[in-house]
């Protein structure tokens, strides 16, 4: 099955024209099946949320989790955590109410442009697989390395090995902070695809800027028809030897992203059943 959504459902403001923000997940779950949710990358979510976030979606709907920041290294070991088992492990049991409930597709593991193919960070890539062992699990890196020609076919055999879900992404080509876009699914059940545009001037963090108006361009990018086409090859490919593919749109710089995942969507004639209804006025 193929299942297409957004990263995130907050600032899609398309979706909800004429609609207050307290059911803006209601609202997308009428439009998307899958959700990437970005608020456990920036803190581990308290139960409460997790449970609020589960009432407002279809029983068929699922979240892709982004890994806590101190899990990749964003937070460069700055964390509030006495160790990393700790921090594992209060992971662990704030996704464990998606689980339950049948909603997590998996974890996604984004890894930072700093994470490059040495043998530590190979160690520590088999340290987090095992830490999350009975969950399917994403990887995603930001540095060229683990994709030159030296070590490209060593680290898909080693994510293969390993049972990692391959993230797929189509992101600016900048240098060393940006990989290619590499179409080999590496887990025979679930690849995800994620599409961060092609804004080569915005992709890295300009000196002395400030995170958000660095991301305010980071992903200003709208597809077009041709490059659409050319993910549908790409999406078709990969579903002969994947199962189940996820496909989540992070372009929303400038409001791009909806639209794009909903004319894919159409493009390839995607039907999904038991998605939210759409007469969500009733709520207001």
């Amino acid at each position: 099955m193929i299942r297409i959504g957004l990263t995130g459902w907050g600032d899609h403001d398309s979706l909800y024209e004429n609609q207050g923000s307290a059911h803006k997940l209601a609202t997308y779950g009428s439009y998307f099946p899958i959700v990437e949710l970005d608020a456990s990358f920036y803190a581990n979510q308290p139960e409460r949320n997790m449970l609020k976030w589960i009432r407002e979606t279809p029983d068929t709907f699922q979240f892709v989790v982004k890994a806590y920041q101190g899990i990749t290294g964003h937070d460069r070991g700055e964390n509030s955590y006495g160790s990393k088992q700790d921090m594992f492990s209060d992971f662990r049991a704030s996704i464990e109410p998606l689980r339950e409930a049948g909603k997590l597709a998996m974890v996604l593991c984004q890894f930072p442009p700093w994470f490059d193919c040495r043998r530590e960070h190979v160690d520590y890539l088999r340290y987090c697989r095992a830490q999350l062992t009975d969950i399917d699990v994403a990887l995603e890196f930001r540095h060229y390395s683990w994709f030159s020609s030296t070590y490209k076919q060593r680290t898909l055999s080693f994510m293969e090995e390993e049972q990692w879900v391959h993230s797929i992404c189509d992101e600016p080509q900048a240098g060393e902070g940006s990989i290619p876009m590499v179409v080999h699914p590496t887990h025979p059940q679930k690849t995800l695809f994620r599409f961060h545009g092609r804004n080569v001037s915005g992709w890295k963090k300009p000196e002395g800027a400030d995170n958000k108006s660095w991301r305010d361009v980071r992903y200003l990018y709208d597809y077009s028809i041709r490059e659409r086409q050319e993910f549908i090859e790409q999406i078709q490919k990969v579903a002969e030897q994947s199962q189940d593919i996820y496909i989540v749109f992070n372009n929303n710089s400038g409001g791009h992203a909806a639209q794009n995942a909903l004319k894919l969507i159409e493009e390839m004639k995607l039907k999904y059943e038991g998605l939210a209804p759409r007469q969500l006025q009733l709520f207001d």
